[in-house]
């Protein structure tokens, strides 16, 4: 109790200090609890829980992000349930949509309000894994006293947000646990893993949005895999990951302007001219039939005598 009542007054005193608020991002949140959501860190209720028909309303909302989380949800936590961790996933407004842990740390998970239907909001539960993901709209990991509720000081989070094809966020990856020897330097592996999933499941849900263009990495060599372009049969980009979107200075949210893909890469060696179209389309079949001239007219709908006449035409040798 004497532990609980040392956490509220040091909130209490960090709140009223605007120079902490103003250096520390936990402390603007410690502040945002406070004074824009009205709570109290002496609070000792459980967090709200809504109907089961709204959650099956919520569910449904996100259902083919649900099922493609589905396999990923399995994964991280079989890497990390062993050791006392809980796996969520949120929708946007902080609504614990499905868990997964050990049946043996159910009822635990249960105690602390950690099971789907829970709202984890900052407006509701102050500063936390969850909620503060969602307000700042980044990866972030809430070590025991650095929650809002002195209830909560048990709990580490770890969680990183998953933004929509919309550039919009989505949902919230968590990873929680109430472990008496969770160490700071194993909750820095457990982001870094959590930030990875919550990663492949954006990018998952990127690629479905757009089904039927092409996907490529937009990243310096390839090598950043969140910036991603969906790329249509007219070489037009009509879709961006909120990186590429960054990257590109493309529209922040929202369905982007298509664009040509050679003008977001600033190069001329595309097909900007319908000469170049046109060589480019014919060395496409050419590469396609391995160099057979015959298959690569009857690819391009024309006889292999004018394929003949466009490849002397265009510059292209056999």
């Amino acid at each position: 109790m004497r532990r609980e009542a040392h956490h509220v007054e040091k909130v209490i005193r960090v709140v009223e200090s605007g120079s902490d608020a103003a250096r520390s991002p936990l402390a603007a949140s410690w502040r945002r609890s406070m004074e824009h959501h009205g709570l109290d860190p002496a609070n000792d209720k459980a967090p709200y829980l809504i109907e089961c028909s709204e959650l099956a309303r919520r569910r449904d909302e996100l259902g083919r992000l649900l099922a493609m989380a589905t396999p990923k949800l399995d994964e991280l936590f079989a890497l990390v349930g062993a050791s006392g961790c809980g796996v969520l996933l949120t929708d946007a407004t902080g609504i614990v949509l499905d868990l997964r842990c050990a049946d043996a740390d159910a009822a635990t998970f249960r105690n602390w309000g950690l099971h789907p239907g829970a709202d984890w909001s900052e407006a509701h539960e102050g500063t936390n894994g969850i909620g503060t993901c969602l307000a700042e709209k980044r990866r972030i990991t809430i070590h025991r006293e650095d929650h809002f509720f002195a209830r909560n000081t048990a709990l580490s989070c770890m969680d990183a947000p998953i933004f929509g094809a919309d550039g919009h966020i989505l949902a919230a990856l968590d990873v929680s646990s109430a472990r008496v020897d969770e160490t700071e330097g194993f909750n820095r592996l457990l982001s870094n893993t959590v930030s990875q999933y919550a990663q492949v499941i954006e990018n998952c849900h990127f690629r479905s949005s757009f089904p039927n263009a092409r996907i490529i990495m937009a990243g310096p060599d390839g090598i950043d895999a969140t910036a991603l372009l969906a790329v249509d049969g007219d070489d037009l980009v009509i879709g961006a990951t909120r990186t590429a979107r960054r990257m590109f200075g493309l529209e922040p949210t929202g369905q982007i302007k298509p664009r040509p893909t050679v003008d977001l890469f600033g190069r001329d060696d595309g097909p900007t001219g319908f000469k170049k179209a046109e060589r480019a389309a014919v060395v496409r079949a050419l590469v396609r039939a391995d160099g057979n001239v015959s298959q690569a007219a009857r690819m391009l709908g024309i006889g292999r005598a004018t394929l003949y006449r466009q490849m002397r035409r265009l510059g292209i040798e056999r």
